[in-house]
């Protein structure tokens, strides 16, 4: 019997599959092969089809959809969910997901609400991420990065994923959620792994509880200090909707300080990393981001389409049973949308060009659950990156510092960067 993933494969792609399939067929969406080109899996898979069966490391099976039109239809199918409560026996007993009880306590946030809640949910978090708190923020982002900068040696060789990505996004952040500066002193960057659930059975899953049981405790502290009086911000306005009748649940205020502080950092570290590669690689592409400033954040969208911080989207569940592409998804069973693929697929194509308008993208996910931070990120990322590039003379990748395997990548399933970024410059500019 032929596997009922592929029954057109031999016809259009006789050459080797560049992935791996478990016993049931489902490909296997891990291994040091895909982490350094997943593009390579998802140029096959958007050949063969819109949707795939998947295999992820904890052993949780799912529907990948891959195409830009069928993650288009995806993201605002009205029958899909993100509640974890839709998804089923099968997905709970091994899905990379939180252990009780700080899946109730930290997860109850806008990535995994529906209709009415993740609307009101969402209506207290966007101002401090419009397009206003971002021009607002715009002198402070600058003077964050050109700090950063400033304390790099003259000159030599760095990791600026060490001494500059994972700073940078923390700082911006902490300022326009108005993180009280004796906890950003406190701020334990090792906590950002909690973004990177595993499984039941994963070795590391002790050392992920401990990092968790750490974190909770830490918004404990921002919850009692930012419901002091002299406090403001976003941080406080939460704290505040949690103080008043019918407001925030304190699940729901300890899961969206979870997520406006831990998970929006991490994304911005992996975007400068992915995206300097990509100009570092692509010198045409570097010419035109030095000689067009005023045009960086289209630059940004061109480069999240390429290679995206966010490879995978977060779980999703249909409702019912849903025939979708050609597939019966059953209710309940996990469906994630490839976005990295689908930016690539034959509708947008896998060049790096900066020379059109890229803002037509699914590197902010779609439909309802639309990233709020995206204004912010685009500009913090247009300074971030462009700052690192005016002021770096001569920077080029350090081939001396990379291991005999090359560059890094962390090794998680929805998201894509490096775990270090090792350059050379010859001079820190004014």
């Amino acid at each position: 019997m032929s596997c009922p993933f592929t029954d057109h494969q031999s016809t259009l792609n006789p050459s080797p599959e560049p992935f791996t399939r478990d016993g049931s067929g489902a490909v296997e969406l891990f291994g040091p092969n895909y982490l350094q080109d997943p593009y390579q899996v998802f140029k096959r898979l958007n050949e063969v089809g819109a949707i795939h069966r998947v295999r992820f490391p904890s052993g949780v099976h799912a529907w990948l959809v891959t195409g830009a039109a069928a993650a288009e239809d995806l993201l605002h199918h009205p029958d899909i969910r993100k509640n974890h409560e839709f998804g089923n026996a099968k997905w709970r007993a091994k899905a990379s997901i939180m252990p009780e009880p700080q899946h109730t306590r930290l997860q109850s946030h806008l990535l995994h609400q529906d209709a009415a809640v993740h609307a009101g949910m969402r209506r207290l978090i966007v101002p401090a991420f419009s397009a206003k708190a971002a021009n607002a923020m715009t002198s402070r982002i600058q003077a964050i990065a050109d700090q950063l900068i400033d304390s790099l040696p003259a000159r030599g060789s760095v990791d600026l994923i060490t001494d500059f990505m994972a700073a940078f996004p923390f700082r911006v952040l902490a300022d326009a959620i108005g993180l009280p500066p004796i906890l950003a002193e406190k701020f334990d960057h090792s906590w950002g792994k909690v973004v990177r659930p595993v499984g039941p059975d994963d070795p590391w899953r002790p050392e992920y509880e401990r990092l968790l049981r750490e974190l909770e405790n830490y918004i404990a502290l921002i919850i009692e200090e930012c419901g002091k009086p002299a406090q403001t911000g976003l941080l406080s306005e939460l704290v505040l909707a949690n103080k008043k009748a019918a407001g925030l649940s304190d699940a729901q205020l300890s899961s969206l300080i979870f997520q406006v502080l831990v998970a929006g950092q991490e994304p911005v570290t992996h975007q400068l990393s992915t995206s300097l590669l990509a100009l570092l690689a692509n010198p045409e592409a570097m010419a035109a981001f030095c000689a067009e400033p005023d045009r960086r954040e289209d630059f940004i969208d061109a480069l999240i389409k390429y290679d995206g911080a966010f490879a995978l989207a977060t779980w999703r569940f249909f409702a019912v049973d849903t025939k979708f592409y050609g597939q019966l998804v059953p209710a309940g069973d996990s469906v994630i949308v490839a976005l990295n693929a689908a930016n690539r697929d034959e509708i947008y194509g896998d060049q790096l060009d900066l020379s059109g308008n890229a803002r037509n993208h699914f590197g902010f996910g779609g439909g309802p659950h639309y990233c709020p931070g995206s204004m912010l990120a685009r500009r913090e990322l247009a300074i971030g990156l462009g700052t690192l590039i005016d002021r770096l003379a001569g920077l080029e990748l350090d081939h001396a510092a990379l291991d005999d395997g090359g560059l890094s990548w962390v090794a998680a399933v929805l998201n894509r960067g490096l775990v270090s970024l090792p350059v050379r410059y010859q001079e820190v500019l004014a």
